[in-house]
């Protein structure tokens, strides 16, 4: 097992990562908030679903589900239909609009990406990408509802 001052290392590196997060997101459209990309992004990797789905996966309040909702849909990226098993409920589903703008966002991720990391090779890329999936794994589905793991601060 790893030291305490690893670990206390490893701390500061993921508090960190937030400085990436923020940088990654200034590449969205000021149309489009990360909260929207999210959406979208959930829509499209898990396809069409009620809002309760959309909110556990987002790991959010039902409330902030409902003003991404709103302004994806206001935007025209996301539409909302009767639900064919509870004509109440309503699914959420991508549009065309939606789809058109995920390959652009896409598109200028993979740019910051390749711009920010163009001195790395293609094995540590790949060792990155392996850590942060076994991380990931370590911690399992770990959403609010969910997660057992006693969490201290950065």
């Amino acid at each position: 097992m790893a030291s305490r001052e690893q670990f206390e290392e490893l701390a500061r590196q993921l508090s960190a990562i937030g400085a990436v997060k923020r940088e990654l997101g200034r590449i969205l459209p000021a149309n489009c908030p990360p909260g929207s990309a999210a959406v979208l992004t959930l829509l499209d990797r898990n396809g069409e679903m009620r809002m309760g789905r959309l909110a556990e996966l987002l790991a959010v309040d039902m409330s902030v589900t409902s003003r991404h909702v709103a302004h994806v849909v206001g935007h025209g990226w996301v539409e909302r239909c009767p639900d064919p098993d509870d004509r109440r409920s309503r699914i959420l589903r991508l549009t065309p609009a939606g789809s058109e703008l995920l390959e652009d966002l896409a598109s200028r991720y993979m740019d910051s990406l390749t711009h920010h990391l163009q001195d790395w090779s293609d094995d540590d890329v790949g060792h990155l990408v392996t850590l942060l999936a076994r991380l990931r794994d370590a911690f399992g589905d770990c959403r609010p509802a969910r997660c057992t793991t006693t969490r201290t601060p950065a």
